[in-house]
C-alpha cells in the first residue's frame, strides 16, 4: 500500500491507496500518476474548505463574518448551507452540538473537517478509486478492502496513554466512518448550547457517513449519558465511551465488532 501524508486544517491528513504489484512498467507509471492526481484532489478539497471556513485565516469568509465585515445574508450559498446544517444538528442533539462559541461567534469547525473528508471521498469515488482509507486527525473514512482482501483496521488511541491504542476496529465492505472526540489530547475545547456534562473523557462513533460520526461524537462528549441515550435510539450508529474514571461502555454492535478482532 502507498500512504500519502499532508497537513491541512491544523492537523495531519493521510490517504492510503492499495498498491498493485508486478504490473508492467507502463501500467505501473499510469497508476502512480493516477494516485498522484487522487492525492492532489484530496488535498485540494481540504484547502478549499479551509480557505472558506477557517477562523485562523483572517482572509477566510467565516473570519470576515466573525469580524462583522460580511453579513450572513451576504455570505456565499455554501457557507449559509453549512451553517443551516449545523443548526439542524443543534436541534437534533438538543443543543449538545452547536455552531456557536460562547461569545456568539459562528464556528463551523464541528462539521467542516467532516465535510472536507466527504468531498474528498466523493472525488475519489468519481475518479474510480473504490479501495482507500482517509484519515484526518484520527477521524477515518474508508471504503473497500486492503490489497490482500482484508478489512481496513482502524485504531483508536487510549485517552490515558496517547502512545497506546485503546482498541482496533475492523471495517469491511462498503464505506465506513469512524470519529473520536474528547478532551484527552486538546483539553476541554468542546462547548454546547446547554450545560456541559463532564462524564465522558472520550467518545468514538461508527456511522455510515463521517459528518454523522463526527457530530455525534462531539455531542455525546458534551451532553453525556442523556445525549447518548437519545442519539443512539433509532440511529444506525455504534458508540464506545470512555468515562473520566476509565470505565468504558459500548453499544451492542460495537461490542460484536470488537469481539471479532
Amino acid at each position: 500500500m502507498a500512504q500519502h501524508v499532508f497537513e491541512a486544517m491544523g492537523t495531519v491528513v493521510s490517504l492510503t491507496l492499495p498498491k498493485r504489484m508486478a504490473l508492467p512498467e507502463r501500467v505501473a507509471l499510469l497508476e502512480r500518476m493516477n494516485a498522484a492526481d487522487a492525492v492532489a484532489s484530496v488535498a485540494r478539497c481540504f484547502a478549499e474548505f479551509d480557505e472558506r471556513y477557517s477562523l485562523y485565516r483572517p482572509d477566510s469568509e467565516l473570519s470576515l463574518l466573525a469580524r462583522g465585515e460580511l453579513s450572513l445574508t451576504g455570505s456565499s450559498d455554501e457557507l449559509r448551507s453549512t451553517y443551516a446544517a449545523s443548526l439542524r444538528w443543534r436541534d437534533e442533539t438538543g443543543g449538545a452540538f452547536t455552531p456557536h462559541r460562547p461569545d456568539g461567534v459562528i464556528d463551523l469547525n464541528g462539521t467542516v473537517k467532516a465535510l472536507a473528508m466527504q468531498a474528498a471521498a466523493d472525488e475519489l469515488l468519481r475518479s474510480g478509486f473504490s479501495h482507500w482509507c482517509l484519515n484526518a486527525g484520527g477521524d477515518v473514512l474508508c471504503t473497500g478492502y486492503q490489497p490482500d482482501g482484508g478489512a481496513w483496521r482502524v485504531g483508536v488511541v487510549d485517552p490515558a496513554d496517547r502512545s497506546a491504542l485503546l482498541f482496533t476496529l475492523c471495517l469491511d465492505g462498503t464505506r465506513h466512518a469512524v470519529a473520536t472526540s474528547g478532551s484527552a489530547e486538546r483539553g476541554d475545547h468542546i462547548w454546547s448550547a446547554t450545560a456541559i456534562d463532564r462524564t465522558y473523557l472520550q467518545v468514538t462513533v461508527v456511522a455510515d457517513d463521517i459528518e454523522t460520526a463526527d457530530v455525534l461524537a462531539t455531542a455525546i462528549v458534551a451532553g453525556g449519558p442523556t445525549t447518548l441515550a437519545t442519539i443512539v435510539e433509532g440511529r444506525p450508529v455504534d458508540v464506545l465511551t470512555v468515562a473520566r474514571d476509565g470505565a468504558m461502555t459500548a453499544t451492542p454492535g460495537l461490542n460484536r465488532a470488537l469481539a471479532t478482532v
